[in-house]
């Protein structure tokens, strides 16, 4: 029998790597694998961490991120690319200055502060952050954190979630996705914000197992934008996805464990 080959979509994740397995690059990686898109990747830092939290941080030396760019692109047909913790000004001009000039969908996922408040950005990065890497988001994913401190903004009610992502739009991503992350109060509904604000209603999911739901959610996103989606139906599919993690989620270590990336069913990419 003669092999089968096959020319896949392929996505690029530049994030950092969680050695516990339930975020970052490895949650990207499976993600992408999900949809049936080839993942590649580009490490920014590596983590010591575990399901009850990160021990140490040690980030990829900017040279180090630009060779895996370079490599990447000089002889991969990326069809659309996410970023996730760049901790630092090096990895984020290094970043910007790279993508500037890559014509691709980019999901940028602002890692800053995690969905239980953990700081994950270097102070002195929050500036090259804002005026580097935001401009060229196709779509930007803050959580409510994140949000909070990109548009000072308390977002204590749907107004103020919607002042504030009109202030982040404002910064110049094409679209902007506020979260609505571990807040029980909001019931599983995301703001999308692409000049309009539009509330997409989701149902919330009772389990303490949520580690990675974020870089997850960018990375389907990314897949459906590889494959070819608009971003209406990339997000909706995305956020299908995720919503099927956590109500399987792992319940592995002894804090918080990860959604799940294997499903029982095969309407897994169905949006709502």
């Amino acid at each position: 029998m003669q092999p089968q080959h096959i020319t896949p979509p392929i996505a690029l994740t530049i994030a950092g790597s969680d050695s516990g397995g339930g975020a970052g690059i490895q949650a990207d990686l499976r993600a992408f694998m999900a949809f049936r898109v080839h993942g590649c990747s580009a490490l920014s830092c590596v983590t010591a961490q575990n399901t009850c939290g990160v021990l140490r941080v040690d980030p990829i030396p900017p040279e180090g991120l630009e060779a895996q760019l370079r490599a990447v692109r000089n002889d991969l047909a990326v069809d659309a690319l996410k970023t996730g913790m760049l901790l630092n000004r090096g990895l984020i001009q290094t970043t910007a200055e790279l993508l500037r000039n890559w014509s691709i969908p980019k999901v940028i996922d602002p890692v800053m502060v995690s969905r239980t408040g953990a700081v994950l950005l270097e102070d002195d990065a929050i500036e090259a952050l804002r005026d580097d890497l935001l401009p060229l988001a196709t779509l930007l994913t803050p959580n409510r954190h994140e949000a909070r401190l990109l548009s000072g903004i308390e977002l204590s009610n749907d107004h103020e979630t919607e002042k504030a992502a009109a202030l982040i739009h404002a910064q110049g991503p094409e679209a902007v996705l506020i979260k609505s992350g571990s807040d029980r109060s909001l019931g599983g509904r995301d703001l999308f914000f692409n000049g309009q604000p539009h509330w997409l209603e989701g149902t919330w999911v009772n389990t303490p197992h949520t580690h990675g739901t974020g870089c997850t959610l960018s990375a389907a996103i990314t897949a459906g934008l590889a494959l070819g989606q608009q971003l209406d139906p990339a997000i909706a599919a995305a956020r299908t996805y995720v919503n099927r993690g956590l109500r399987q989620a792992l319940a592995i270590g002894q804090g918080q464990g990860p959604i799940c990336h294997w499903v029982s069913d095969e309407k897994t990419f169905e949006s709502h």
